[in-house]
């Protein structure tokens, strides 16, 4: 039988009906970043108006029953008829995908709601919607469910201010796996707005508490501020130069704003921002201060024989040699901005790069003429980089004749799996040689390795990247996975899509979970940004009257409502096992608890936030005692005892 196909087949979707149907591809997802993002659209409406001069006041709200109401004294939308659409301009706006000031450069020099589709995907994604407008001394409202207008805009009465209020309710037939948001979330991005735009008030309120929370993110120092802030939680030996570098200028109607300063470590920070949006993929702008920094400070040290003698004769610095240790934020405002997608994570204008790469040449060589110390210490720092590269690589290519001498080059203790395709295998990277032999004896071979790990590991947050590498308890590590690490990292050699960290529920598996973790974001980030890393959970308990199946318990919870399964008398002859450690569990039972696809319980690890990460890394495993002290004081509320 065919199936019929005519003019009829072809579904057109009205007005918001396409956002309803693929929300993923207007706002990324309908998770937890998804929901987020609805506040952002909204704000970044109140942004456009403060970039644009008419706005120094937002207000974002969370209400009780997951409510936000986000509200501006900007110009508040207008309100009458459009000319050609015949409805309000207000409807039109929260309606229409491609309708808003935006396009208008009359209205809007720059924006980040560059597409134009922002509020009005909030209203399609919403049970409810309710917009007020203040101006021209009157208050004025319309209200919409599930994106469709409920009334006309009406006037509600006389108004002595002026600004536009957005208030919503999220639809959870969409945002199916919650619809409350978090405060901490959208604190940093609020925080970030509010450093990239100094002049601004951003009052963020949390009313679904008893007692209200507010913060109030006002930042008078800008990018600069925020470059501090970033590198205060560094604890660094030194802070090069003791303010941060700041330059800006204006061409073409192109506005860059741009502040960096050195730390005494290794790892570059670097945040780069087109019209307040976060261009977290860079983009040209990113690649013309790339290019900029390390041309200037190759000509400096071609210009210092002193320095330049401390290099091999044919040696350049590097771009990774010159941002050691670099922390970064560059702002750009452009006025026609064409990002990669609707999620706008990477800036395509050629142009920028030029713009960029032109001022930071100019303006940096003219401040290291003025500051002469600071250069030498920016560039001497440079040439360590240089010098403890070279040596990287001298030991790399050693080590890599060595391998090609002894064989395969996997290390001695893994128990590789059979199959080679990299989405169907795991390695479990397990705590001590015993629990490892559990492990061995209990896995699928076709698709489970096991790599054991024995004594405490690396603090790679101490030391320098060379060390990284020669190190016993990573190299089997970085061996096993076979992608490199560090700036050589490649995951497309990865030769597992899971790596399973398995650890004892007790302080030192907790200790060598967090040294593992620290040494993938520091040295392999991406594998934590593609989701391949997991923490098994083990049962707490085993629960077992007789010679009946055993109840495998994960909490206190689970083990008191097994128990409660038992009437009183049979509960005195049931056998509660408490495990220590994985090694108490033979092959089997670690089999069927923690590793069988069908019935383990495993925590993928996220970092939604990479500078929130970077702080609790720096802060945790760093050499301070004393915010390492503070951090734990402020947090010791989500800490669980097992006493």
């Amino acid at each position: 039988m065919t199936a019929s196909y005519s003019a009829g087949n072809i579904q057109v979707l009205k007005g918001l009906e396409a956002v309803r149907k693929r929300p993923g591809m207007y706002i990324g997802s309908t998770g937890p970043r998804g929901l987020h993002h609805l506040v952002y659209e909204v704000v970044d409406n109140s942004i456009d108006e403060a970039m644009a001069g008419f706005c120094d006041t937002i207000t974002v709200a969370l209400e009780k029953d997951d409510i936000v109401r986000v509200e501006d004294n900007g110009r508040g939308i207008p309100v009458d008829m459009h000319p050609t659409e015949h409805v309000s301009a207000l409807e039109l706006v929260l309606t229409r995908l491609h309708a808003g000031g935006k396009f208008d450069k009359g209205s809007y020099k720059v924006s980040g709601g560059l597409h134009g589709v922002g509020v009005s995907c909030v209203n399609a994604l919403s049970v409810w919607l309710e917009a007020t407008v203040d101006r021209d001394g009157k208050k004025y409202c319309q209200k919409y469910a599930i994106g469709v207008p409920k009334s006309k805009v009406e006037e509600i009465g006389p108004s002595d201010r002026h600004g536009t209020t957005i208030r919503w309710k999220a639809d959870s037939s969409i945002f199916t796996e919650t619809t409350t948001y978090d405060f901490d979330v959208l604190k940093t991005r609020l925080r970030e707005l509010a450093f990239l735009n100094s002049g601004i008030t951003i009052i963020f309120r949390d009313e679904r508490l008893e007692t209200p929370k507010e913060e109030i993110l006002k930042f008078e120092g800008g990018i600069v501020q925020y470059v501090k802030e970033m590198n205060n939680h560094k604890q660094s030996k030194f802070y090069l130069p003791a303010e941060p570098i700041y330059i800006t200028g204006e061409k073409d109607d192109v506005i860059t704003e741009l502040s960096f300063q050195y730390n005494s470590g290794f790892d570059e920070s670097i945040n780069t921002y087109v019209n307040d949006i976060n261009t977290r993929d860079g983009g040209t702008h990113l690649e013309g201060f790339k290019s900029a920094l390390t041309f200037v400070l190759n000509k400096a040290l071609d210009s210092n024989e002193k320095l330049k003698k401390r290099l091999d004769k044919d040696e350049k610095l590097t771009g990774d040699d010159v941002r050691a240790g670099i922390v970064v934020v560059l702002s750009m405002k452009v006025p026609e901005p064409e990002f990669e997608g609707q999620t706008k994570e990477k800036l395509g204008n050629t142009e920028v790069r030029t713009i960029v790469d032109a001022l930071v040449k100019e303006k940096l060589t003219i401040f290291f003429e003025q500051n002469p110390a600071v250069l030498e210490k920016v560039l001497e720092k440079a040439i360590a980089e240089a010098t403890a590269r070279i040596a990287a690589r001298k030991a790399k290519d050693a080590s890599r004749k060595k391998t090609l001498s002894d064989g395969f080059g996997l290390p001695e203790k893994l128990a590789d799996c059979s199959l080679k395709d990299p989405e169907q295998c795991e390695v479990y990277i397990v705590e001590g040689d015993s629990a490892g032999g559990s492990a061995k004896k209990g896995r699928d071979p076709k698709t489970q390795a096991i790599l054991p790990l024995w004594g405490k590991m690396l603090n790679v947050e101490k030391v320098r990247p060379e060390k990284v590498m020669n190190n016993d308890k990573l190299e089997p590590v970085i061996a096993s996975l076979g992608a490199g690490f560090g700036k050589d990292f490649n995951i497309e050699k990865l030769r597992y899509h899971k790596i399973i960290i398995m650890a004892d529920a007790d302080v030192d598996g907790s200790h060598i979970r967090t040294l593992l973790l620290t040494f993938f974001f520091r040295y392999m980030p991406q594998l934590i940004e593609h989701g391949y890393v997991y923490l098994a959970m083990p049962p707490l308990f085993r629960v077992q009257l007789g010679k009946k199946d055993p109840v495998y318990c994960y909490s206190d919870a689970e083990r008191d409502a097994a128990l409660d399964a038992f009437d009183e008398e049979t509960r005195k002859k049931v056998d509660v096992q408490r495990y220590k450690g994985l090694g108490e569990m033979d092959g089997k039972q670690l089999w069927e608890t923690t590793m069988d696809p069908a019935h383990r319980k495993m925590r993928v690890v996220t970092i939604p936030d990479a500078m929130a990460a970077d702080k609790i890394f720096s802060v945790c495993m760093g050499e301070e005692v004393e915010p390492r002290r503070q951090f734990i004081e402020e947090n010791s509320s989500y800490a669980n005892l097992d006493i």
